[in-house]
């Protein structure tokens, strides 16, 4: 069973305003701030933090990992839509326009990159 995620960033600040908006329609909500980090809840579940956003611990600098990728299932093809759309409104890149995969297939995937280059998905059953 996962506990929470964890992505790394360079910019904190920038970070957070990316993730409020991004995640806000996914039913996530900004419930703990610190110097370096940021921790986000569902909203009907504020004391379960399971996504945070930090600088790095050991105060090197954030980098992605080559093949990894956070998901996050939704309730419905649109909000993936809405995922996509509000990130790349936000300054992420299009790492894969909200769609089937494969094209007949029965799960609805949309995929990004945040401002520090991880690459995030969000997805639902069709």
């Amino acid at each position: 069973m996962i506990g929470y995620v964890m992505v790394g960033t360079n910019n904190l600040k920038s970070a957070t305003n990316f993730f409020d908006n991004v995640l806000e329609p996914l039913g996530l909500k900004k419930v703990e701030v610190e110097d370096t980090y940021a921790g986000y809840a569902q909203k009907n579940k504020l004391q379960e933090i399971e996504f945070y956003v930090t600088e790095p611990f050991d105060g090197g600098k954030a980098t992605v990992g080559n093949g990894c990728m956070v998901s996050f299932y939704v309730a419905s093809p649109s909000l993936v839509d809405d995922f996509h759309k509000i990130a790349l409104q936000n300054g992420a890149t299009n790492e894969g326009d909200p769609g089937p995969r494969p094209s007949d297939g029965s799960i609805y995937y949309g995929y990004i990159r945040d401002l520090d280059g991880n690459k995030i998905c969000a997805y639902s059953n069709l």
